[in-house]
């Protein structure tokens, strides 16, 4: 028996092999999540990319076609210079266009009011709505450097790095940041959010399946951006009650000296439970003001009242833009030059360029403050 020659196999196949490969240990969470919103969101990029390759692929195909169709050495192709227009294909060329911008226009309105973050959902599963008997569990999120806070206010718990919620649960994430810009992504659950310091932004999601799924900081934040992430999982209503029950059990307690301590950088945080927590601590994290005698931020994304840890003093002026315009006054001009204008009508005169009238008064310093020159 003669023994067949192995054939070497082509560059071609052997690129196809080595893709198929690489995209086997790919995670394809985004287009496999275990949450409805995210879920939702995979199916719009879905349709999107067919839309769009609706155009792509038909114009691909024609390229390659009329470059061997009309080739050099094609002696069959008709030559016509004359020709110019052809209404059937002005037709074609502007009519698929226009509609898939007219769906994708559509698709886009929809979705970006039916996937609103800011959105309270409306379903935890296709075909299961939420009931007045379904209670959104609230969780506030605080991105720290470079960890993340997780408060669960009505279990009155917290969490750094480790959120753990009910399976088929909505929830309804509260979240700011420390001190820079971040980004909380869980891509099993919903898209990502930004929080951002002395603002309040929110995101709704829900998990359909029990499970350990990655969170993780998506905006890079400086030196421990890479270690900025956390294990989401998601339990069923019983273990979350027993989960609480633990956390409930730790003697430490997060209060606003613990969270001083806290916002401190730190890298490659491990899990931390906290069995108590300060009531008014995020609300004072978005404000900016926990540190003890620091003034909140008012009018923010917080919303609420002022909490303030001092009474205003005696005199102390009120912002403007809680006043009514009657109650609005001037107040003293201490940079107005002194004196009668220096300036003259004659557009060459050089009185207009003596800068002498336009000198600084400022006020007389505080009594007993000490002077110091800038040398």
């Amino acid at each position: 028996m003669t023994r067949r020659p192995l054939r070497r196999p082509s560059p071609a196949r052997l690129g196809a092999v080595a893709a198929l490969v690489a995209l086997a240990g790919c995670n394809t969470v985004v287009m496999n999540p275990a949450g409805d919103v995210a879920r939702q969101q995979s199916s719009l990029i879905v349709w999107s990319t067919v839309l769009m390759l609706l155009i792509i692929v038909p114009v691909m195909a024609l390229t390659v076609l009329f470059a061997w169709r009309y080739r050099e050495g094609a002696k069959d192709a008709k030559y016509e210079p004359n020709w110019d227009h052809s209404t059937g294909l002005e037709l074609v060329i502007w009519a698929a266009p226009l509609l898939i911008i007219i769906a994708l226009g559509a698709l886009t309105w929809v979705s970006t009011h039916l996937l609103d973050p800011y959105r309270p959902l409306d379903r935890v599963a296709p075909g299961k709505p939420v009931t007045a008997a379904i209670r959104p569990l609230e969780v506030e999120v605080v991105s720290l450097d470079w960890k993340w806070l997780f408060i669960y206010p009505e279990q009155g718990v917290a969490t750094v790095n480790e959120l753990v919620v009910p399976v088929d649960r909505p929830v309804r994430f509260r979240m700011t940041s420390s001190s820079v810009m971040n980004t909380l992504w869980i891509p099993a659950m919903a898209g990502m959010i930004y929080t951002m310091p002395g603002m309040e932004t929110q995101l709704h999601g829900v998990l359909n399946r029990t499970g350990k799924f990655e969170g993780r900081s998506a905006n890079y934040s400086g030196a421990g951006f890479s270690d900025m992430w956390f294990w989401t999982h998601s339990v069923t209503p019983a273990r979350f009650d027993q989960w609480v029950a633990g956390v409930r059990r730790q003697p430490r307690a997060l209060n606003r000296a613990t969270y001083l301590q806290l916002e401190k950088p730190s890298e490659k945080v491990r899990p931390i439970g906290f069995g108590t927590v300060d009531p008014g601590l995020f609300r004072r994290v978005v404000g900016m003001c926990v540190k003890p005698g620091t003034d909140c931020m008012q009018g923010m994304s917080h919303g609420g009242p002022a909490v303030n840890d001092r009474a205003p003093r005696a005199g102390e002026a009120e912002g403007a833009l809680t006043r009514e315009p009657g109650e609005k006054g001037d107040s003293p001009h201490f940079t107005a030059p002194r004196g009668q204008p220096g300036g003259a009508s004659d557009t060459d005169s050089g009185a207009n360029r003596n800068m002498t009238r336009s000198i600084i008064h400022l006020p007389a310093p505080i009594a007993g403050a000490t002077a110091r020159t800038e040398g």
